[in-house]
Parts: C-alpha cells; sequence; structure tokens
C-alpha cells in the first residue's frame, strides 16, 4: 500500500478505535518498510560480499597484493563516496514526486541522477589513475604503490556503469520496486568471483593478470550490472511505463541543481564518517599491530551490521519522501519514526548476537595466523563488547539520517556530523586511547559515544521536524515548516503536486 491514509479525526472515535487505528496504520507502515528494506539491505550485503570475494582472491597472490588492493580500495571509496553522496538525493526526489503522482518529474530524477553519474565519473577516473603518485606522496612503499596502481588502472573501467546502476537502484526503491535490483546483485556474486579467479591467474586460456585482472573483473561485472538494471529500467513492467530514457538529452539545470544542494552535504558527511574511522584506524595503528588487526576485525564486522541498517535506511528515505509529495505529515511522522524503531530493535538483536559469539567471530578472522593470535583474539573480542552499543546507536543514526533526506534536510545534519564525529568521537577517542591509555578500548570508547550523540541529534532533529508538520498536516508542503531551511528544495520545479501523466515530460 502505497499511501497509508487517516481519514477519521480522533475526535470523532473511541478511545479504544482510536488506539486500534492508530496501531493499525503502525504495523501498514511496519510491513511497508520491511517490503523496501529487506532486499535493498541484502543488496548492500551482496556488494560487501563480492568485495570480500576480491580480497580473498587477491591475498592468495601474497600479503604485499592484499595491502596494495586494501590502499587502492581507500583511494577508491574515498572519491567514490563523493559520488555517491551526490546521487543519494536521487531517492529523495523521485520519492517526493511518485507521492506526488508526478510521474514526469520521477523520470527526470533518474535522467539527471544519470547525467550526474557521468559527469562525476571523470573526476574519479582521473583521480584513482593517479593513485600511484598519491600513495608515494603519503609515505607508502614505491612496490606497494606500483600494485595498488595495477588493481586501480582495472577498477577505473567501472566508474560511470557502478554510478549508473547506483542511479537506477534509487529509481527502482522510490517507485517501491527494488526486487530486481537485488536479482542482479544476487547474480553478480558468483559472476564477480569466477571472473576474478579467472582473470588473476590466467584460467581457461586467458592471460594471468593478477592485480589488474581483479580490478578488470570488477569493472566488467559492473558494467554487467549497469546493464542489467538499464534492461529492466526500460523493458520490464512497471518500469518501462515511466519512459526514463525519454528526452535523455534534455538537461534539466533545475533538478541538477536539486541533486547538487541536497546531495553536497550528504557526500561531505559521508567523508566526516569515513574520515573518522581512517583517523582511529591510525589511533590503533599507533598503539601496537595487534590493536591494528583487533580494531580492523571489529570494524569490518560494523560494516556487515550497518550493511543492514543501509537497507532500512534507503526505504526511510523513500517512505518519508513519498508522505512528502503527498502532504501527508502524520504519514512523514510515522515512515520515519517506525523506521527508526525497526533499525533499533534490529541493530540489538545483531548486536546481541555478535556479542554472544565474539570470541569466535575474531577467531574465525585470525585462526593461528599470528605468534600473539590469543592476545589479539581476546582484544577483538573486547571490541566487539564494546561494540554493542556502538551498533545500535549507528543503526538509529544511519535511519534517521536517511528519514531526514526524505525531508530535503542534509545541511544541519552535516553540522552534527562535524560535532559528534570530529569534536567528540575523535577527541575522546584519542585522549582515552593515548592519554589515558585505554589503548584500543578506549577508541571505541569514544566512537561509541560520538556515533550516540550524532544518532540523538538526529533522531531529536527528526521527530521535532515530523511533529512540527504532523500538527500542519492540511498545509501544502510550501506552507509547512518540517523542512525549515530547505523547505523550497522539497519542492521539485517549483511544482504543486500536479498530476502528470506518463507519457508528459512537461
Amino acid at each position: 500500500m502505497d499511501e497509508i491514509t487517516e481519514r477519521s479525526s480522533a475526535s470523532d472515535l473511541p478511545d479504544g478505535k482510536i488506539r486500534w487505528s492508530v496501531g493499525h496504520h503502525l504495523i501498514l507502515e511496519l510491513s511497508e518498510i520491511e517490503k523496501l528494506a529487506f532486499p535493498m539491505a541484502l543488496t548492500q550485503v551482496g556488494q560487501i560480499a563480492m568485495m570480500a570475494t576480491d580480497l580473498i582472491f587477491i591475498g592468495r597472490i601474497g600479503a604485499e597484493a592484499l595491502a596494495a588492493a586494501a590502499l587502492a580500495m581507500r583511494i577508491y571509496f574515498v572519491v567514490f563516496t563523493l559520488g555517491g553522496g551526490l546521487l543519494a538525493p536521487i531517492a529523495c526526489l523521485a520519492s517526493q514526486a511518485f507521492g506526488a503522482n508526478n510521474l514526469a518529474v520521477v523520470r527526470r530524477s533518474l535522467r539527471m541522477g544519470l547525467w550526474l553519474a557521468l559527469l562525476l565519473s571523470l573526476p574519479i577516473v582521473g583521480f584513482a589513475l593517479r593513485g600511484e603518485q598519491l600513495l608515494l606522496a603519503l609515505g607508502q612503499a614505491p612496490g606497494t604503490a606500483r600494485l595498488a596502481q595495477e588493481y586501480l588502472f582495472g577498477l577505473v573501467w567501472g566508474v560511470a556503469p557502478v554510478l549508473c546502476y547506483q542511479a537506477i537502484r534509487s529509481f527502482m526503491g522510490a517507485v517501491n520496486r527494488p526486487q530486481p535490483v537485488l536479482w542482479i546483485t544476487l547474480a553478480a556474486i558468483p559472476l564477480n568471483a569466477m571472473l576474478v579467479f579467472l582473470l588473476i591467474y590466467g584460467k581457461l586460456g586467458l592471460p594471468r593478470l593478477e592485480l589488474f585482472g581483479a580490478g578488470l573483473a570488477t569493472a566488467l561485472v559492473n558494467c554487467g550490472t549497469f546493464l542489467a538494471g538499464l534492461w529492466f529500467a526500460t523493458m520490464r513492467r512497471p518500469f518501462r511505463d515511466y519512459r526514463v530514457l525519454a528526452h535523455v538529452w534534455r538537461f534539466d539545470w533545475y533538478v541538477m541543481r536539486q541533486l547538487i544542494v541536497i546531495g553536497t552535504p550528504i557526500s561531505i558527511a559521508f567523508l566526516m564518517e569515513y574520515g573518522l574511522f581512517s583517523a582511529a584506524a591510525l589511533l590503533a595503528g599507533l598503539i601496537s599491530t595487534s590493536a591494528l588487526a583487533a580494531h580492523q576485525i571489529a570494524l569490518q564486522v560494523a560494516a556487515i551490521l550497518l550493511a543492514v541498517a543501509g537497507g532500512i535506511s534507503m526505504a526511510a528515505t523513500v517512505r518519508v519522501g513519498r508522505a512528502v509529495g503527498r502532504n501527508d505529515g502524520l504519514g512523514i511522522k510515522r515512515a520515519g519514526l517506525v523506521a527508526i524503531l525497526l533499525g533499533i530493535v534490529v541493530g540489538a538483536i545483531m548486536a546481541i548476537a555478535v556479542i554472544a559469539t565474539r570470541f569466535e567471530i575474531a577467531e574465525l578472522f585470525l585462526g593461528e595466523s599470528t605468534c600473539d593470535a590469543d592476545a589479539t583474539i581476546r582484544l577483538a573480542a573486547t571490541l566487539l563488547f564494546i561494540g554493542g552499543g556502538f551498533f545500535i546507536a549507528a543503526a538509529a543514526q544511519t535511519i534517521a539520517a536517511g528519514g531526514l533526506r526524505g525531508l530535503s534536510d542534509t545541511r544541519v545534519p552535516l553540522v552534527f556530523a562535524a560535532v559528534s564525529y570530529w569534536l567528540i568521537g575523535l577527541v575522546l577517542s584519542y585522549v582515552l586511547s593515548v592519554k589515558v591509555g585505554l589503548g584500543a578500548v578506549g577508541i571505541w570508547i569514544g566512537l561509541s559515544i560520538g556515533t550516540s550523540v550524532y544518532a540523538g541529534l538526529l533522531v531529536l532533529r527528526f521527530h521535532l521536524l515530523a511533529n512540527r508538520l504532523s500538527l500542519q498536516s492540511g498545509c501544502s508542503i510550501e506552507q509547512s515548516a518540517p523542512i525549515a531551511a530547505a523547505a523550497p528544495r522539497a519542492r521539485i520545479g517549483g511544482q504543486r503536486h500536479r498530476f502528470v501523466s506518463i507519457g508528459s515530460d512537461s
């Protein structure tokens, strides 16, 4: 059900019926979010699985190759994060237009998203092609930097396709059809593993390309996933009814401006988060090799768990955006808060599971690979125990940020990220780990506190904005206050719930 409306005034219903009505709508909203979030979360996990597959095969080449691939991925993801943040508003704009039944704007959001993806791919490719010089400037060994550049030489060919595929993903989620993206990702996992194996080791008569082959294999898979996504978007119902490639050469400056204005703070916030964990890794490396290894284990587990929260966050963006599009103030509040509560519950369950199996998880990563494996396993298990609170807070933060994106509210969350991550999280991590002497434990206490503050600020802001709109649910979006200073940006093209036929691009 795309719309959940409350047709009866609370004053006209007995208390029992009011409670039943509220509970009924909450259950329906939870069902809708689960339908969206489940395939989106599995898609996120699938992408992590593909990266892990690359590292497993590269690790068989040698330790230096594995280290080089890790460095190359850091360079790649720093610049890729900027592009991903700028494309994130596609889901917001398209879902708002979908909620307003303005299907021409849904199409224009995707069209300009594809244009933006192509434009962004040019500087990203240029930056990646200079990866070796950057790594040398950062003091990395020449041999490792050269191997990292080999991997990047293969990987860059897939930048434009993967960014375009991300735009298509956002479009499909906005129109309540995320399943094809999941099917494509599930098919891509074994295909990626096969191509990486064949091109790294030169099987079936193919040349042995090692790190370049690993990057090229992933690029080819990215091209395949984009073409599959484009086929679904243009040839299969209900997507083909949107005629997403109609007037593909027509440039819409207003929608492009919305993508940049809304997306730039998202990109910067992503970089702040990425920078925080990179700085935390540097702190752990200053303490000891064992501390760095334990930190990386805890961070990898967190990445897997937060992939699930990321799926719920995307669903929150879509559901809130649709409620904005149809001027449903109560629907905005309900969609965001239900998603946040769902994320907290799921995060708590996963945190409990990680804490219960923390020693087994650490052993899975390390085994007897180092001479001090037992000490590292104990430390990693301790970090996973402390990280239980971090996992829950990070899930709430991720989903609350998604709900605020549905309101086109990204500037204030950027300020929250700067304060929470850098002024609180990083400072506390440094003081507790180095000055107080808690080591890696202090780093994760600082990370947990900083993330909890960020989550609390985002949840509070969403609650305040949603409450404000729910009190004015009879007003149009232009007259409502929940989007604060960004209210004009919630309107797409200055249009007020125009009903546009699918065949029109006016």
